[in-house]
């Protein structure tokens, strides 16, 4: 399954793509989800950080939540994320 997000920038964008992903170890690096705030998500680390990430409204918001939930859960898998200005594009399986 994929899916493009828009956030709020390609600062945002690039942001989102490095935490979500890490390329070398095939794993993800989002442990949860803190808090969706309109347009904001707050995602929790699995280095027990918090990070904030901006989209482009609350729906990309949201649909953001709902795609990586599986993942977070343990179901899916990301197996690539790519930037394209202000979009990410994320596969899943």
């Amino acid at each position: 399954m994929k899916i493009n997000i828009t956030c709020a920038d390609s600062y945002e964008a690039q942001k989102l793509a490095s935490l979500i992903y890490i390329r070398d170890d095939n794993e993800v690096f989002i442990n949860g989800i803190l808090e969706i705030i309109e347009n904001e998500i707050v995602i929790s680390l699995k280095d027990k950080s918090a990070h904030s990430i901006l989209f482009k409204d609350k729906s990309q918001a949201e649909s953001f939540a709902d795609f990586i939930q599986s993942v977070i859960d343990a179901v899916s898998k990301i197996t690539e994320t790519t930037v394209h200005e202000d979009v990410v594009e994320i596969t899943k399986v």
